[in-house]
Order: structure tokens, then sequence, then C-alpha cells
């Protein structure tokens, strides 16, 4: 195992990211943050949605007005984000034009004095995040060092290739071994292939992979860098899968819960988290699902106040690590129609109503 030595300031973060889902080991076993043992809430934050540019605070117009987001959230009983996204090389990242010194410098102060703990989400749909070197890594975590850093996500979705891969998941390992209380995240595509029935159920191991090959291409790099057999004793405790539950595409038995004709959105989230578990072996302790509230990009897939409820109930039934959505600016109602970054599509939630349910759901 490499080994490199994070400069002393990320040491700092160590208390919230404990207590979000880390005891001293990495085990994920302290307070979520929310108050819920291991399970991880917390949205989405598209932070160049409605950014400040004077000033580089990440900011929302949810209740109508800008506002700093860290107090909006934390004043509408939230306390847990994920910000979007970094793009990049580690060490020379930005986020949506802004420098990652800049951005951090900005937000660090605005997110700790609210008491928000933060995730760095790292490439998305329409960029990359690349890792070549620990020390580039290192420089990327040290910006954001504070009480409330409760870790990274790297969302694998532009087209990385085997090799980028590869180098995103061997930066956790040393990452880890130098700060073993940060949690780290692999956000991958999935689709829900349920054989045909009309609700949610495992389908044994024999059911085949749910991930396009870039999250087939990440899986093998877990098993390479950590050597993850499909037990779940070699599975690394500090390392989650969470799994974007939306746009499955025309609905059909091999790509999501079919319902009237449509994807079920709960039902498909509940699905794709037995399709991993069941062919790749991922333990349920180190899963997280993450929907597109209100109209998805696909026309027809809705994700509803109910589908919070079915999603709440699985993840705790099961023991899930988390459960995030995407994103808090589309937490305002408007007519169903062609998904917009800033509001449901869906028309009856109202404002910040997914939020409030997840919360009233336990998470």
């Amino acid at each position: 195992m490499k080994s490199c030595t994070l400069l002393p300031s990320l040491l700092a973060a160590a208390s919230f990211a404990s207590a979000c889902g880390g005891d001293d080991t990495g085990n994920g076993g302290g307070d979520a943050g929310n108050g819920n043992g291991a399970l991880l809430f917390g949205p989405y934050k598209d932070t160049g949605v409605h950014m400040n540019r004077d000033t580089s605070v990440i900011s929302t117009k949810v209740s109508g007005t800008q506002t700093v987001f860290a107090d909006d959230l934390s004043a509408a009983g939230g306390n847990v984000v994920s910000l979007a996204f970094a793009t990049g090389e580690c060490g020379d990242e930005r986020w949506g034009g802004v420098p990652g010194a800049a951005m951090a410098a900005a937000n660090v102060p605005v997110l700790e004095a609210a008491g928000v703990g933060y995730i760095l989400s790292t490439g998305g749909a329409a960029g990359s995040f690349t890792c070549g070197s620990d020390a580039g890594f290192a420089a990327f975590l040290d910006r954001w060092a504070g009480p409330h850093l409760i870790g990274v996500d790297l969302d694998i979705e532009a087209g990385q290739s085997p090799r980028v891969i590869a180098a995103l998941v061997q930066r956790l390992e040393t990452a880890h071994a130098a700060y073993p209380n940060l949690r780290f995240s692999l956000t991958l595509a999935t689709l829900a292939s349920n054989e045909g029935a009309s609700t949610a159920r495992s389908l044994g191991s024999n059911i085949g992979s749910s991930l396009n090959v870039l999250g087939d291409t990440a899986m093998a790099a877990i098993a390479d860098v950590f050597g993850f057999d499909g037990s779940a004793a070699t599975w690394p405790s500090h390392v989650t899968v969470n799994l974007m539950t939306m746009n499955y595409g025309s609905p059909g038995p091999g790509v999501c819960v079919v319902s009237g004709g449509q994807c079920d959105m709960g039902q498909s989230a509940i699905q794709a988290a037995y399709n991993l578990h069941d062919h790749f072996g991922v333990p349920y302790a180190n899963i997280e699902l993450t929907p597109m509230i209100g109209g998805n990009d696909v026309q027809g897939e809705l994700y509803t106040l109910t589908d919070v409820d079915e999603t709440a109930a699985f993840a705790w039934s099961q023991g899930l690590a988390g459960v995030h959505y995407w994103s808090y600016d589309r937490d305002v109602d408007c007519p169903v129609g062609a998904a917009s970054p800033v509001c449901n599509s869906l028309g009856n939630a109202g404002t910040r109503g997914f939020l409030a349910r997840f919360l009233a759901a336990g998470l």
C-alpha cells in the first residue's frame, strides 16, 4: 500500500466525519449527522445554480429570493449536503469555472458557521474529474479541511477511461490510509431490471449487472485495488456505491419496475439496490440511493412524495449507507413537463416539499 501524509489542517475534519457515519476505523459506525446512526441523508446542491458570482458563495433561490445555501438548508432542518461538481485534475480542479482554492475559501467558513456537513462531489454528467497523484488529491482535500468535512463522492458518468477510473479508486486507498474517518462514494448510473414483476424483489445471484460499462469498470477497480471478491468481508468499509436511480429510458422489465406503463421510480430505486447487492455482493450497509425528485429527464418518469416514503422505508429496513436526492434547487413546484434545474416538474410537492418528506420519514 502506498502512503502519504495529508496536510495537518485536514485532521480537523475528524470529529464531524466520524460523527457522520465513520468511527475511528472508518467503519461507518457513528451518528450520520441527522441522528440516524450510519445512514447519511442530504441533497445534492449544484453549486453553479444561483451562485453569488461576486463572492463565489453557494446560494439558492428555493425561497424565491437569493439566499446563502447553507443558511437556507439549516433553517429547513437539513444539515448535510453533497456539493456538485468539481471537475478537472485534482489539485487544479474547478467548480463551474471557479478555481478550487477560491471556491473552498469562500464556502468552508459559511458551511462551518451553519453547522452543515459537506461531501465534495466530483465529475458529473457534464464534466470529468481526474486524479493522477496522491499529492493532488491531498491538495484537493486540504482546501476543504474543516470539522464538517464528511468525504468525497466520485461521480463517474462522463466517459472516463478505465485508467482514469482505476487511478481515482487508487486515490481512495491512499487517502484512507492517511485519514481513516473520511467516507468515499462511487456514484454510478444504474438500471433496475426485475424480470417483469410489479414490485421490487431480490432476484438472487443470477441477476446480471444493472450498471453500465463505466459502473462495471469502477467495480472492477474496487476488486483490483481493495481485493474485493464478492464477499462482504472483503468490501472496503469506508467506500460506498451511490446508485443514480433516475432516467431509466423507455419503460420495460429490462430497465425498471413497470407500473401503469411507466417506470415506478420508488420501486425501481429499491430494485437497483437489490441488483447491486445480488450481482456484485456489495453489502447493503455500503449502498446509497440518489433519485431525481419530481420529473426526470426521461418524460413520464416521476419521482413523487410517495416514492420518498418507499425509498426511506427500504433504506431503514436494509440498513443502507445513505439516501440523497438531485437536487436542492429543484425542490420548488412547477408543472409537469421537461426537467428543469430550478423546479421539480411535478407541481404538487410544495416548496422544499421533498426535503420535508424525507425528514418526516426519519432521514
